[in-house]
């Protein structure tokens, strides 16, 4: 409880840098100025806390895995009849001209704040609040290592979603400037990327303090590497044409396949990082039963699960959850904070159940319905399968009081790994799990959603260094875990296995972009029911946008214009 609370602390003290009328403006963290601020390690780590806080943005379709999720082809567009933006981002068409814009200005305000960091902790002096010199180098070490990470984690999204960006790389620099080229952008990423490896400590997961949980590190930086350099070289390989299987760097040079294959195998082997013996326990859902203190969902039951939480099953590392790298924390919000929901978990409101509140998956607003087709091929065998999708109509599953025909493009299938959770609490009232287990107040059902979401986890460590390598051992690592037998690689195996082990995760999307499947992955009709009407669903997919979404058209306008839009757009 006290990890939630301090969190909600944190943001609510850090105040949301606004985008004022000029592009790529920016303001200071509490009105302080660059030449009073970052001078204490109290100034830094709320500097970094608001760098962190930059990653939640308001407009709920900004929310990258809402948005990557529902243009991915495992998932439709759903929601109610009114729900026309989800429809049209499931449907690539533009639902308004600033769809996006939140994940461009947030991400820009984080981008900001990390260079402050960047240049600020190299002139300061914090040796007097440390008992040794090296005691405050490592401290500067990890502020700087923090933000060059965080910096390249913006830019990567900004990438993945909008192409080449504009490049602001220091607290000066001139923000009238011109998109830089996809390339350029990439090669910024990956010099943050490894200047950010060679910068963190070398401490492995289990040794990290527990009060450092939610942070980057060493490992998460080359994790991302390998993520950076598969995105890039297929990308500029399968959409653009140019094949390339080196990733650029800033300073000149590049890094080769083989080069980011040594950064995951150090990764691999001396991160202490490792995977959770069963998949199903990654995932809340393994908890109801325990924090219901009765048999509410009895599949979990049945297998035995036991959920090894988000700070692992004690409150230390290295006793619980092994596998989360990067996390997304969330807490509850509450409707009289400024933004205060956007720090619930909306991916589990917006996929969750639409219109049905049953014991132990609660209501939800119904977008991202599954496929029918992604059910129906799964082999029954990969636990995985109803580890993932939550089918309704099931007593197995708690879904059998589940009533059909309240949303649009129902398959009476939704993702499991990210829902609405709930159970009856010690007087009989049914509130949400998380609520329960942190004692929070408000039981709104839009906001008690506290689940993290997971940005990078070790079995996509493993998986990467599979596709990279070309060999098996990495994705036969990851089968062995759900019982599946060894095979030998092949690039369609990895991609069936990134599919099965990594779905509603938000990256399905980025995957099909980059292997060049985007063209013809949405090539399907789905039978559905649109609000009690039977209906067919077509995917849609236009290849002129080249796999991007349009950059806002308020940025546009404020470019005067130095932006051009993207493709299709």
């Amino acid at each position: 409880m006290k990890n939630i609370y301090y969190l909600i602390a944190v943001l609510l003290g850090i105040t949301t840098l606004g985008c004022s009328e000029s592009l790529l403006d920016t303001e200071n963290l509490y009105g302080k100025s660059l030449d009073t601020y970052y001078q204490t390690p109290t100034d830094m780590e709320e500097a970094i806390s608001g760098v962190y806080n930059a990653i939640y943005t308001p407009n709920a379709l900004s929310f990258e895995p809402l948005a990557a999720n529902l243009m991915s082809d495992m998932m439709l567009g759903g929601g109610g009849p009114d729900d026309k933006a989800g429809k049209d981002v499931d449907a690539f068409e533009d639902p308004a001209e600033d769809t996006y814009r939140d994940l461009w200005v947030q991400s820009y305000n984080g981008i900001a704040r990390c260079n402050a960091i960047i240049e600020k902790a190299s002139e300061a002096d914090f040796s007097s609040f440390f008992s040794s010199p090296a005691e405050a180098q490592e401290f500067k070490d990890v502020a700087v290592g923090e933000a060059l990470f965080m910096r390249a984690f913006f830019y990567f999204k900004l990438a993945k979603f909008f192409g080449g960006v504009p490049l602001i790389t220091s607290v000066d620099q001139a923000k009238d400037g011109p998109r830089n080229t996809y390339s350029e952008t990439f090669a910024q990423i990956a010099s943050d990327l490894k200047l950010a490896i060679e910068t963190l400590p070398n401490i492995s997961f289990p040794s990290i303090p527990t009060e450092s949980y939610g942070h980057t590190n060493k490992w998460v930086a080359e994790a991302y590497l390998g993520r950076v350099y598969l995105h890039y070289t297929g990308y500029m390989s399968n959409i653009e044409n140019q094949s390339t299987s080196d990733l650029p760097l800033v300073e000149g040079g590049s890094l080769s396949g083989s080069d980011v294959a040594g950064y995951l195998n150090d990764c691999i082997n001396n991160s202490g990082y490792d995977l959770v013996s069963d998949f199903r326990n990654l995932w809340p859902y393994s908890n109801l039963n325990k924090s219901a203190g009765s048999v509410v969902l009895p599949w979990a039951d049945a297998e035995g699960l036991e959920w090894v939480g988000q700070d692992g099953l004690n409150p230390t590392f290295g006793t619980g959850n092994s596998e989360s790298m990067f996390v997304q924390r969330f807490s509850f919000g509450d409707w009289s904070w400024s933004n205060g929901s956007i720090y619930t978990n909306r991916l589990c409101l917006f996929s969750g159940i639409r219109d049905n509140s049953m014991v132990p998956f609660g209501q939800g607003w119904g977008f991202c319905t599954v496929r029918p087709t992604l059910w129906n091929t799964w082999d029954d065998a990969d636990p995985r399968k109803q580890g993932s999708i939550l089918p309704m109509g099931d007593a197995e599953q708690g879904t059998d009081g589940y009533q059909a025909d309240k949303g649009d493009h129902e398959t009476g299938l939704f993702n499991k790994k990210y829902t609405s959770l709930q159970h009856p609490d010690v007087d009989g009232n049914v509130s949400g799990m998380f609520v329960q287990m942190y004692d929070w107040s408000n039981t709104d059902m839009q906001l008690m959603h506290a689940q993290d979401f997971i940005f990078m986890r070790f079995a996509d460590v493993l998986l990467m260094h599979s596709e990279i390598t070309q060999t098996s051992d990495g994705m036969n690592r990851v089968r062995a875990r759900v019982g599946l037998p060894a095979i030998g690689y092949s690039l369609e195996a990895l991609k069936e296995e990134r599919k099965h082990e990594l779905a509603f995760e938000g990256l399905r999307y980025f995957d099909l972009v980059r292997w060049g499947d985007v063209d013809t992955a949405f090539d399907y009709t789905e039978n559905v029911r649109n609000s009690g009407s039977d209906a067919t669903y077509s995917g849609s997919y236009r290849s002129e946008t080249k796999g991007l979404v349009s950059i806002p058209e308020t940025e546009i306008r404020l470019s005067n214009g130095a932006y051009e839009q993207n493709p299709g757009w």
